[in-house]
């Protein structure tokens, strides 16, 4: 059911996300990015009234799960397509990228931690009910931002003609397509890794919502960490360099984590996952929209949505039905292992692109 859940909320966004990077490239990604806000709002609204005043079932939960997916795939290329046209000086947009993805890794280290004792002291409607208010901070943000002007751009062509321009684009530019492709078999194989940490959580720690919620939150830690150290780089640092370390590392930290069973010390390979996954991910993300063409980049942000939340849960389904069987902790040991393997068969392409650059 967790693993379900997880798709639910993710499989969409790879279903819809090329019809995202279109609509991302077509109109005005600023209000694109204000629509899907309200929209999240009024789903996350639904939802508190849901669990608060009525007799839910699991099923109506998944439900409105898959409309925040559906949301998202056309959020998410509209509203990272967005940092890239407000920093004026490209030489900071590595640096901006990091910035942004540190500011969603904070609310990744507060948000579990506060929420596994409001749910333990106040309950799920509380929780649903504070998420679906903190879109109003979010919408009035967006609307107080001075974006540039937008300046349309018509097209005659087709959706779906579109769409195949930004595909012949990947295949067309490997220095991208490559990154997409190893992003989407970590989303799929080793990303989905969080799914089992309930179970960490309620039976191998023998603890409860709050114990989930500091497994979270020390992930969250890392991953601020991550994006700090990313943002705190120059911008003639090598990339790719790091990428293939930040992958070995994070195999490593799941190794160590899958079959620990004191707590503290596996906060701290907890912490070391968050960093090795969020410096991986803003890396990728950094590379695709420094590479990507103006007139293309929404469309690519689109592919890099479908690698990176449309493989993940196809990966949950897969690790809670491998777990069913070998068990969380050598599920947990596998993705690890996979995560090594995916470094090093990367690794020679990343090489030849590290020359071509030099």
């Amino acid at each position: 059911m967790l693993g379900l859940a997880a798709f639910a909320s993710q499989f969409p966004s790879f279903v819809f996300s090329p019809l995202g990077g279109v609509v991302s490239d077509r109109y005005n990604r600023y209000k694109v990015t204000i629509i899907t806000q309200i929209a999240s709002m009024i789903q996350a609204s639904l939802l508190a009234i849901l669990v608060i005043f009525t007799r839910y079932t699991v099923w109506e939960i998944l439900a409105l799960s898959i409309v925040l997916g559906i949301i998202n795939a056309f959020d998410v290329p509209a509203r990272q397509s967005m940092v890239n046209e407000m920093v004026n000086n490209k030489e900071d947009l590595p640096n901006a990228i990091a910035l942004n993805s540190s500011m969603g890794k904070l609310a990744w280290l507060i948000g579990p931690a506060l929420s596994g004792i409001v749910l333990e002291k106040a309950g799920a409607g509380t929780c649903f009910s504070i998420n679906a208010i903190s879109y109003v901070a979010v919408i009035t943000s967006l609307l107080l931002i001075k974006f540039p002007a937008y300046i349309p751009q018509p097209s005659s062509q087709k959706v779906l003609t579109e769409f195949k321009e930004g595909f012949v684009y990947l295949k067309k530019t490997p220095s991208i397509g490559i990154i997409i492709l190893m992003l989407g078999c970590v989303s799929l194989l080793v990303l989905p890794f969080n799914t089992l940490l309930p179970v960490y959580a309620k039976v191998i720690f023998n603890g409860n919502a709050s114990t989930f919620g500091y497994l979270n939150s020390c992930i969250g830690l890392g991953a601020l960490m991550g994006a700090i150290f990313l943002a705190s780089l120059k911008p003639d640092v090598n990339l790719y360099k790091i990428l293939i370390i930040d992958l070995f590392i994070f195999g490593a930290a799941l190794i160590f984590f899958s079959h620990m069973t004191n707590l503290p010390v596996a906060l701290l390979f907890a912490m070391l996952a968050g960093f090795a996954m969020m410096s991986q991910t803003t890396i990728c993300n950094t590379i695709i929209q420094t590479k990507a063409s103006h007139k293309m980049r929404g469309r690519v942000i689109s592919f890099f949505a479908m690698a990176f939340f449309g493989m993940q849960p196809i990966g949950a389904l897969l690790i809670g039905f491998v777990s069913q069987y070998a068990g969380a902790p050598d599920t947990i040991l596998g993705e690890g292992i996979a995560a090594v393997l995916i470094a090093a068969i990367f690794l020679p392409y990343f090489r030849k692109e590290q020359r071509i650059m030099t």
